[in-house]
């Protein structure tokens, strides 16, 4: 059971694939609408201190497993994506650079924890690693 959570989603079925990535955008909007207000700001104080935390320990473990299971571009769409939507259609037309500077610092998070994510995987071998070996013992 394990390793079906944890192996690369390529290696997986796409219904499979297409179902966690559907969980994971749909866990990381949930999380971002029950943590921040209408019309807050997550990085400020109107976000309340332990729903703000709450929020960002959830998007760092869904940037995290997903950084750990698929391609690097995937945790962004998956995990940023839903919270920088709800944020913008919840902000008024007054505060756009409230709304781009808390994406950036969402989509900026999510992707160093992804790649924190893709260093834990285990090495893949690589394809020409059996054809050097063959090769070094025919000699």
């Amino acid at each position: 059971m394990t390793e079906k959570l944890l192996s690369p989603l390529r290696t997986r079925p796409w219904p499979e694939r297409w179902l966690t990535r559907t969980l994971g955008a749909v866990l990381a909007t949930a999380a971002y609408a029950l943590c921040v207000p209408s019309g807050a700001v997550p990085a400020s104080d109107e976000a309340h201190g332990g729903a703000g935390v709450a929020l960002a320990v959830i998007l760092v473990v869904l940037a995290g497993y997903f950084g750990h299971r698929d391609d690097l571009a995937w945790p962004l769409l998956v995990v940023a994506v839903g919270p920088a939507v709800l944020m913008y259609v919840s902000f008024e037309a007054e505060r756009p650079l409230a709304w781009a500077s808390a994406t950036l610092v969402i989509a900026a998070g999510t992707l160093v924890v992804a790649g924190v994510g893709r260093w834990f995987r285990p090495r893949e071998e690589d394809s020409n690693d059996g054809l050097l070996c063959a090769a070094a013992h025919r000699s």
